[in-house]
């Protein structure tokens, strides 16, 4: 088993990517993915007989067709649990290691895509709780009790206090029933502090618009 990456140096510089509309990955945090689909079997497959890391990106816009185009910015993950049903499918689990910037797409004869991938402008992500100590806590709290009241949520409150700063932040972010443009800003937030002013700004006008904005989801 290879040791989990700890910085920039310990990266690949390709990488295989999922385009997922919608599906968010920050680093440390936890994605599960049902694979269904043949090529994306392929690149569990590859992934596990290598490195087992996947990147995580956005299409740009809603459809995309086939082969759509791809954001800028993605998440590495890395495949920390896996299991195989009876139908052929894999239940994985992505943990986030760090974002990502798509230099350009490589050919390949892989079913699945691939890109040469840059990871410099995000080093700070290997750091556990870097800018922690920044976030506007109270805002995001006040933000998050609002959002269940309205939802009509019941969260295990004593748990939400005690998570740290950016697991909390990280996770309203991933869970969050925000379109495409909104993930992609969560995702590509300079810093924590930034991340969770931003969310709690799309909190507060999801509220305002009754929360049935266009290319919004539900809450998982």
């Amino acid at each position: 088993m290879r040791p989990r990456p700890r910085g920039v140096a310990d990266m690949p510089g390709t990488i295989p990517v999922f385009p997922l509309a919608g599906a968010l990955l920050l680093p440390r945090g936890q994605l599960p993915l049902n694979i269904f689909e043949p090529r994306y079997v392929a690149m569990v497959d590859a992934a596990m007989a290598s490195d087992r890391t996947v990147g995580m990106v956005q299409p740009q816009g809603e459809g995309g067709g086939e082969v759509p185009s791809l954001q800028k910015v993605g998440c590495a993950g890395r495949i920390v649990q896996f299991a195989e049903t009876g139908d052929g499918r894999y239940l994985v689990s992505l943990v986030g290691l760090a974002r990502f910037e798509i230099v350009a797409e490589e050919g390949s004869d892989a079913p699945y895509r691939s890109c040469r991938v840059s990871f410099d402008r995000f080093a700070a992500d290997f750091v556990p709780g870097a800018g922690q100590d920044d976030v506007d806590r109270p805002a995001v709290m006040t933000a998050l009790r609002r959002f269940a009241e309205a939802k009509r949520l019941d969260l295990e409150w004593s748990s939400v206090e005690q998570t740290p700063n950016e697991a909390l932040v990280n996770a309203l972010c991933m869970m969050a029933p925000f379109g495409i443009r909104e993930k992609q800003a969560l995702l590509e937030a300079a810093d924590l502090k930034t991340r969770a002013e931003t969310l709690v700004a799309l909190t507060e006008i999801d509220l305002a618009g009754g929360g049935e904005g266009e290319g919004r989801s539900t809450l998982q």
